[in-house]
C-alpha cells in the first residue's frame, strides 16, 4: 500500500510541475491543484497508513490512527480551496483585461515584434 501511495504522490507531483511550467493560466491552476493534492496525500501518509483504526480514543481499542496528520490535511484542504479560488479570480481578471492567458507576457516595446502575438500564432 505504501508503494501505491508513494507512486501516486510522485505522479501527481510530476504532472503538477509539468502543468505549472506550461505558462498558460488554466494548466497552471490545474498544476497547482495537483501539487496541493500531492502535498495533502504526503501529509496524510506521514502519520502512517492504517486501516480500520479510530483516531479518537475509545475503551477497548489498542490500535489508533494518528489524528494530527488528518487535522493538518483538513486545514490544508480548506486553505488550498481558498487559494485556488483567489488564483482563478486573478487569472480570470488577467484574461479579461489582456485577452490572453499567457502567465508571463513579455513587454511590447516600440520597434520590436509582439512576442505575445507570435506565441498565439498571429503575425504583427
Amino acid at each position: 500500500m505504501e508503494l501505491l501511495v508513494a507512486s501516486a504522490i510522485g505522479v501527481m507531483t510530476a504532472a503538477g510541475i509539468y502543468l505549472v511550467l506550461r505558462l498558460r493560466t488554466f494548466p497552471v491552476i490545474i498544476g497547482i491543484s495537483l501539487l496541493t493534492y500531492a502535498v495533502n496525500v504526503f501529509l496524510f501518509s506521514a502519520g502512517r497508513l492504517t486501516t480500520n483504526a479510530p483516531a479518537v480514543l475509545r475503551d477497548g481499542v489498542d490500535r489508533y490512527a494518528d489524528p494530527l496528520p488528518q487535522a493538518l490535511v483538513l486545514t490544508a484542504i480548506v486553505i488550498s480551496f481558498g487559494m485556488t479560488a483567489v488564483v482563478v479570480v486573478v487569472a480570470l481578471g488577467s484574461w479579461l483585461s489582456c485577452d490572453d492567458d499567457l502567465v508571463d507576457a513579455p513587454d511590447v516595446r516600440p520597434g520590436q515584434p509582439d512576442a505575445t502575438a507570435t506565441a498565439r500564432g498571429e503575425s504583427s
